[in-house]
């Protein structure tokens, strides 16, 4: 697959990712019907889910986990970088939208940053005029 057709599929997934975060955002955890639910119920596993899910929020362990893999991404060459600034803006996207934006921006700025950066093989000296 070559990098534009790559970048393309991309492109169509980010956004059908982050329309995913935002229904578990809208419909799992601020919809009421779970409270009343869940503290009656609570070994339900949408309730299990909720609540691991909120834990995972509380402790930033999302966004931590897109911020080192950009950061790892950033400096790791090839496509093993590329694949874990894709990881990264996988695991930014819901951290965003799950009430952890102040970390997951910085992991998706620098994600992104990694994911348009040329490869090294395709860049060219430039040349300067003395």
């Amino acid at each position: 697959m070559s990098s534009r057709s790559s970048l393309i599929l991309l492109l169509i997934l980010l956004p059908l990712w982050l329309a995913a975060s935002y229904g578990v955002r809208f419909a799992l955890m601020e919809d009421g019907q779970w409270v009343g639910l869940c503290v009656d119920q609570a070994q339900r596993w949408e309730c299990q889910m909720r609540a691991g899910l909120g834990l995972l929020i509380h402790f930033r362990i999302i966004a931590w986990i897109s911020l080192g893999a950009a950061l790892a991404a950033f400096f790791v060459p090839g496509r093993t970088g590329w694949g874990l600034a894709l990881l990264a803006l996988l695991f930014a996207l819901p951290a965003l939208v799950l009430y952890t934006a102040s970390l997951a921006v910085f992991a998706s700025v620098i994600a992104g940053l990694r994911l348009v950066r040329q490869p090294q093989s395709q860049t060219e000296p430039v040349a300067v005029n003395a």
